[in-house]
């Protein structure tokens, strides 16, 4: 017999406003208390203290328009976050400050997250869905230098990016790219010579969410259909199908593999969120406790395994917070 899922650990309630995104910084030592950043609807970045579970600082700079992306930049003073405003905002929380340092105009409509990637101490990688509707642009921060910018080929009709994840084999290596379009495809993006790779249509409908485990060269992408596709990367960059999951209801907002690869959480428009095996793709637990659209969910990054988490963010101002399968 199947234990019955358990109960969220504790609730953050106060974001007052859908929840978009959540990150979590709880990596470093005693005395630091291990915090999770989320950014709402309502234009705030709201900076939660995971042990009083409450907000230690709003941060407004994005005109009151949803946040739908934050990252932190090597810790937790340093943070990334993304706004229907078109813009990026780069923040200084170092001693008590709450000040934009720096930002990028975007020009794009869209919703797409942008995708940070670390490539040497104190420089990122940023890839954004660009203005014109198709192109993502690839920047080189703080400096805020272009890289490139990836357009598909003519007639590829690929619609816009929908979701970005840039990574890079090992810490030398090339940068690449996986991007998810509006047609249902995923593509690699090699960045120095910013042509696409490999292509492969996941499926009928935008892709809403990717992620990618490098090691095992293998991905997993959803959309607002009733199916998970996992696809794998061959030796010769070569994007192929590797399995595809049937769900039990419509609609992937956000999906994530936990960071050391053993499992992974789906969010739901069916107000659900889902944790499979990476492995093999198993089924182990349904969390049902959100009223609304799970929009968002995140691992945390504690050094002790029995102490991470799992958050997700909804529509319905809350965000759970779990502790599930700490011991695998």
């Amino acid at each position: 017999m199947a234990l019955p899922p358990p109960d969220p650990q504790f609730v953050l309630r106060g974001a007052s406003a859908a929840v978009h995104t959540l990150h979590f910084s709880c990596g470093s030592q005693e005395p630091d208390v291990p915090i999770l950043f989320s950014g709402s609807e309502n234009g705030f970045v709201h900076v939660w203290n995971l042990k009083t579970h409450r907000v230690d600082t709003a941060l407004d700079g994005h005109g009151r328009k949803s946040v739908y992306c934050v990252e932190t930049m090597g810790g937790k003073d340093r943070l990334l976050s993304q706004g229907r405003d078109q813009r990026i905002c780069l923040w200084d929380l170092a001693e008590g400050r709450t000040s934009v340092m720096d930002s990028v105009f975007t020009e794009n409509v869209g919703f797409c997250r942008c995708s940070l990637l670390k490539v040497a101490q104190g420089r990122w990688l940023m890839a954004m869905a660009a203005k014109a509707l198709e192109e993502v642009q690839v920047l080189e921060l703080p400096s805020k230098t272009s890289v490139c910018t990836l357009k598909p080929e003519v007639g590829a009709k690929l619609g816009m990016p929908m979701c970005l994840k840039l990574w890079q084999l090992n810490c030398g290596s090339q940068p690449l790219l996986l991007a998810g379009y509006e047609d249902g495809s995923v593509v690699l993006w090699n960045l120095s010579m910013g042509k696409a790779l490999s292509q492969l249509v996941c499926h009928q409908e935008p892709v809403m969410s990717l992620d990618f485990d490098s090691e095992k060269a293998k991905g997993i992408s959803g959309s607002s259909e009733k199916v998970l596709s996992i696809w794998s990367l061959n030796e010769q960059q070569n994007l192929q199908v590797y399995k595809t999951h049937k769900l039990v209801n419509a609609g992937i907002s956000d999906i994530t593999i936990r960071p050391d690869k053993k499992i992974l959480a789906t969010g739901g428009w069916d107000h659900r969120i889902r944790i499979f095996g990476w492995k093999k793709l198993k089924p182990l637990a349904v969390l049902d406790y959100h009223t609304a659209t799970v929009h968002c969910v995140s691992f945390s990054d504690h050094k002790n395994p029995s102490e991470r988490l799992l958050a997700a963010g909804s529509k319905d101002h809350r965000i759970s917070i779990w502790s599930i399968y700490t011991q695998t």
